[in-house]
């Protein structure tokens, strides 16, 4: 884990709410691996903001970061410009091991995509995907999981590009015609709930990456306590430490 100031590469706005940032940061990039991320100082006034790691280029020494402008942090980040530096804390938290052995199939939510991308091109070519927006003016990284996926489904809630529904839809079709594979998913809770649900009812090994509230990002606040049910009974854990990815089985989507 580090913490230090990094120079911004590059930073363009792929929808009117999200951005993408490029990051130099060659010690940071060397540590990390799909599904961590990195804890940002957004000006003076705010707490920082855990930010998902998309995508890692190691060679380069630079991490991509995608976030959703949702307050007054985010906001000030969206306003940065190439040249600028950040200070960051990571990388943080626990990632996705993809198992290429394995049919994989990875599903995002929203904001949820972007660390799915960045799973995708580490698991390889035989990557499926499938990505559920409000609607197209909401999509992001579209062409880019296409580069990587040898196959890509869209849902969205309106109709208006893809599929009119659910990613669970798609997943559904999916696990009908073959039920052999590993099913790794980040996005809002209720997808989350509705993706374990179904893999358990098909028997498939899944993994979620939960979107909490943050305060510190390395388990010392308590913002960010979830509860998991393990073979030795119920725990809090920390989203931050013990997470963000965890097997859907533990993960009590209701408590």
């Amino acid at each position: 884990m580090f913490q230090s100031s990094y120079k911004i590469q590059s930073i363009i706005q792929l929808n009117p709410t999200t951005y993408s940032l490029v990051l130099d940061c060659a010690e940071l990039a060397n540590e990390s691996w799909c599904g961590r991320f990195v804890n940002i100082r957004c000006g003076e006034k705010t707490l920082r903001r855990p930010i998902s790691i998309s995508e890692i280029d190691k060679a380069n020494g630079t991490i991509t970061l995608v976030f959703e402008v949702r307050g007054e942090g985010t906001e000030w980040l969206a306003a940065r410009h190439a040249g600028d530096e950040l200070d960051v804390l990571g990388p943080l938290g626990n990632g996705f091991f993809p198992d290429a052995d394995k049919r994989a199939v990875f599903i995002g939510g929203g904001i949820g995509c972007p660390p799915m991308l960045g799973a995708a091109q580490e698991y390889g070519a035989k990557a499926e995907a499938i990505l559920g927006f409000r609607s197209a003016k909401q999509m992001i990284l579209l062409d880019k999981f296409k580069d990587c996926c040898q196959s890509v489904a869209v849902t969205t809630n309106d109709g208006s590009f893809g599929v009119k529904g659910f990613v669970t839809d798609v997943l559904k079709d999916k696990l009908s015609e073959n039920s052999d594979c590993v099913v790794y998913a980040c996005g809002p809770m209720p997808m989350l709930k509705g993706v374990a649900d179904m893999c358990a009812q098909y028997g498939v090994q899944c993994y979620v990456s939960l979107e909490q509230r943050m305060g510190c990002g390395i388990g010392a606040c308590l913002v960010c306590a979830c509860k998991t049910q393990e073979a030795d009974g119920t725990h809090m854990r920390h989203v931050c430490k013990n997470g963000p990815v965890f097997d859907a089985k533990e993960v009590d989507f209701d408590g």
